[in-house]
Parts: C-alpha cells; sequence; structure tokens
C-alpha cells in the first residue's frame, strides 16, 4: 500500500561524441513522472501542476547549474566504457 516516489538518472548516446550524449534525470510519483531534466534542453520541465511550479523554481535557482554539469561528470567521463562494453557484447 501508499505511494513511491523515486528518481531515475540515465545517459542517452549513440557515440563517444560529447554532442551525441543526453543526460536526463526524471523525478517520478506514484509511476508518473512529473519533472524531468534534459541536458539538450538545459532546464527542467513539468509535466503535472506540481512538477511545472518545482521547475519554474529549480530553474531559477543554483539547482540548473548543477544539473547543466552532471553531463560532463556523469555520462561524459563514463560513456567510452558503455560504449565499448556495448560494442564487445554485439
Amino acid at each position: 500500500d501508499g505511494f513511491e516516489e523515486y528518481l531515475l538518472t540515465r545517459c542517452v548516446f549513440n557515440s563517444t561524441d560529447p554532442k551525441d550524449i543526453t543526460y536526463i534525470r526524471s523525478y517520478y510519483y506514484d509511476k508518473m513522472e512529473y519533472i524531468r531534466f534534459d541536458s539538450s534542453v538545459g532546464k527542467h520541465v513539468g509535466y503535472t501542476e506540481y512538477g511545472v511550479k518545482n521547475a519554474e523554481r529549480w530553474n531559477s535557482g543554483p539547482e540548473v547549474v548543477q544539473e547543466r554539469a552532471e553531463k560532463e561528470r556523469h555520462c561524459v567521463n563514463n560513456v567510452g566504457l558503455d560504449y565499448q562494453a556495448a560494442l564487445t557484447k554485439s
């Protein structure tokens, strides 16, 4: 019983070139995504009334600057390993 809130962070890529890499952080409540940061957009986007309000607040604060840096830290630094692992399996 009850509701579940969770966060999903992922890197979407089809090559190791940084311009081909997208960092996405999604926030879910009860299986519904309510807000997302997408590095290709460069800001938070809300999908529910609650998400829109938080996106406006987060985009005007220091959170958005930190999220923009996450693509480099989380994806670009690790995607080479993931890309090579995928190639050896195919």
